[in-house]
């Protein structure tokens, strides 16, 4: 008797699609629609071009995770009543801005301010929440969940905020409307969004909460300085483009940079807890310790050792103030490493998490760098003039261009990684603000 074997070949991309599915494309291509039709004769070739590749990226975006899903379409919700309010309230120029001041909904809730506000009291109720689950003895307790919850009001309410700043500014006056990634106050909303939506993504791939106790005392501290940069400078104010920036280029230049930023911070706060798992309590106290209190002693040597003006000891004090208070806090860390490691998962997943985090972040950073040297060509005539933020940028790429080499090619892992990882950190931090504050060149545009 002769048996035949039939194999069946998998079904095709598309037949696994469900009715869900196709309805969330449906209402993605029917909202980029009505923004052609509404909007394309203010655009130039290039921002329908931006606007045509969103859409089929938005729809793959949706179908692989689909919690995106309902964000995308709550955000787009939120976003059109906000400027349906606002249009009901109408000056000379467009819709009456002053509504924001005076009408309940945007006044309280769907204003760009108000939702970023209320942005971050979701970054700090989350990280409460998740510390509360931490030190729980459950392994997914009630705390974690809400923490969860949270993060995801946070994205929900940083996304509703940028749209409808988009729109206030373009009702400001003729010419000002920009997409909000301008300055350091909108970068920080972009920075905090991101690397939440990030870490979320991976919370839910590796299964696993305990990780969002770390990860958000880092957007926490961004939302913390954006707060006091909210009060000391009153960035939250729209401003006029400078020249250089009024280019379709920043759309996606700087949104890929922050990819980078934001998986770089993530990865950092991955490597202390590695390393807090793992390290020798002499590896933390001087790496933890000892770093960090090295930088405090040159800052301050630095200070009170040289004739500097005023402009520069005042940064110098910011900068003492900010290290200290992280030589505190990694102090606190290495204090109560036990318990502060108890729960955090095994150490395969935090190395894979670390990796995956890097790879995903170096591969925008690269993207990122490649479209700035198109745009400085376009800007300055030049692709590269070793501006200084451009040097620092090319350092923090060849940082983790280097780490991924050593991992891929001669296996690094452990501690020595973590160690990397979390110096890393420091090096992008310097690049992303430490520049800003000493240095000047052409990318001075968000000044401390």
């Amino acid at each position: 008797m002769t048996t035949t074997t039939m194999t069946l070949g998998r079904r095709s991309h598309w037949a696994t699609r469900s009715p869900a599915d196709w309805a969330f494309a449906l209402l993605v291509l029917l909202g980029g629609g009505y923004a052609f039709s509404r909007y394309g004769a203010s655009m130039d070739v290039y921002e329908k071009g931006i606007l045509a590749f969103a859409m089929p990226a938005m729809i793959a975006l949706g179908w692989f995770w689909r919690p995106v899903r309902l964000l995308t379409l709550l955000v787009g919700a939120a976003s059109l009543l906000a400027i349906n309010v606002y249009l009901r309230q109408t000056d000379a120029f467009g819709a009456d801005l002053a509504a924001a001041d005076k009408v309940f909904l945007l006044k309280y809730m769907l204003s760009s301010q108000s939702a970023i506000l209320w942005m971050s009291l979701l970054v700090f109720m989350s990280m409460l929440a998740y510390w509360v689950g931490f030190f729980t003895k459950s392994e997914e307790s009630t705390a974690e969940v809400l923490g969860s919850k949270l993060a995801w009001g946070a994205v929900f309410m940083a996304l509703v905020g940028t749209m409808v700043r988009w729109f206030e500014s373009h009702q400001i006056a003729p010419d000002i409307g920009h997409i909000p990634v301008s300055n350091l106050y909108e970068v920080f909303v972009l920075f905090t969004w991101l690397t939440t939506l990030i870490y979320l993504y991976y919370e839910a791939r590796f299964k696993t909460r305990a990780l969002g106790a770390y990860v958000m005392l880092v957007v926490s501290a961004a939302v913390g300085f954006l707060l006091w940069y909210t009060v000391e400078r009153g960035a939250h104010e729209i401003q006029p483009l400078v020249p250089a920036l009024q280019s379709w280029w920043m759309k996606i230049h700087v949104p890929a940079n922050f990819v980078g930023y934001g998986t770089f911070a993530l990865s950092a706060m991955v490597a202390l807890a590695y390393l807090l798992k793992t390290a020798t309590p002499r590896a933390l106290q001087i790496g933890l310790i000892g770093v960090p209190a090295a930088l405090v002693a040159f800052i301050l040597a630095v200070r009170f050792g040289a004739q500097l003006p005023a402009e520069t000891v005042a940064g110098l004090d910011g900068w003492a103030r900010k290290m200290g208070s992280v030589l505190v806090f990694l102090t606190i860390c290495v204090a109560l490493r036990k318990p502060l490691s108890a729960r955090l998962p095994a150490l395969t997943v935090l190395d894979d998490l670390m990796y995956k985090a890097i790879a995903l972040g170096f591969a925008f950073f690269t993207i990122a760098t490649i479209l700035g040297a198109f745009w400085a060509a376009e800007a300055w005539g030049g692709y590269w003039s070793w501006d200084p933020k451009e040097t620092w940028a090319l350092i923090v790429w060849l940082n983790y261009a280097a780490w991924l080499h050593m991992r891929l090619m001669k296996g690094l892992r452990g501690a020595m990684s973590a160690w990397w990882a979390l110096l890393g950190l420091l090096v992008t931090t310097f690049a992303f603000l430490g520049v800003n504050m000493f240095l000047s060149g052409l990318h001075s545009y968000g000044t401390l």
